[in-house]
């Protein structure tokens, strides 16, 4: 068996998206043998000033902090070893205009661990550090010349905004489009979003409301994935 046949790496834009993404399957392929590596890109430390206008209380740094010991208790739930948690501290909201360093970075990896599954943001989600990631990655992938299966999750599609329901529908027709049943696996997903409690908690006072106000949109028993470039 070749090094690839059960390696499956995880690229993350912010701390939570490997979880909400592909949480299922990440604990799936590991209880099947795989070695699971996850690679958060940005630190996720502009969340509370972007989304909510809190810049203190906690401040950035501190949130990025926060982040980062959330998704290191997240990912241990699922099964991933602390040791293939890899994070590139790029700030969020940055990874477009540091599009270089970071395809230097994840070009490294994927040399140093090629992979037989690679799954990284669909390239119709709205947030531009989402985009921007897909594209990356599949940079990276065509120079490396990269025999492995692409797997692209979904956080938030473009036709989300118009309403959950024209986006099921519009879906429906992609043929790239598979869905991984992960019933089995569904309570520790649950559990592994629960450590966000930074995005589904009040954890200020300064704050109002949690920024992930309805998580249960994740918490299915069937995870969507498109295949393909």
């Amino acid at each position: 068996m070749r090094e690839t046949d059960k390696t499956m790496i995880v690229f993350a834009p912010h701390p939570d998206d490997e979880t909400c993404g592909c949480g299922g399957t990440i604990a799936k392929r590991v209880r099947e043998g795989y070695e699971v590596l996850i690679v958060v890109l940005t630190d996720g430390r502009h969340a509370f000033s972007k989304v909510l206008g809190i810049d203190s209380d906690p401040t950035p740094e501190e949130l990025g902090k926060v982040r980062r010991d959330e998704v290191k208790r997240a990912v241990r739930i699922l099964g991933v070893k602390e040791e293939s948690l890899f994070f590139l501290d790029f700030e969020d909201g940055t990874i477009d205009k540091n599009s270089e360093k970071v395809e230097e970075q994840i070009i490294e990896i994927l040399v140093k661990k090629p992979s037989l599954e690679v799954y990284f943001p669909y390239e119709k989600d709205c947030h531009p550090d989402h985009r921007a990631t897909n594209q990356i990655v599949r940079n990276a992938i065509e120079k490396l010349d990269l025999s492995t299966i692409r797997f692209k999750y979904s956080i938030v599609r473009t036709y989300a905004r118009v309403g959950p329901l024209i986006d099921v529908i519009l879906s429906l027709f992609r043929r790239n489009r598979i869905c991984v049943d992960i019933s089995k696996f569904l309570p520790l997903k649950i559990q592994a979003v629960k450590e966000f409690k930074s995005e589904v908690s009040i954890v200020s006072s300064r704050q109002r409301e949690p920024i992930l106000k309805k998580f249960e949109k994740f918490l299915k028993n069937k995870e969507i994935f498109f295949i393909g470039k």
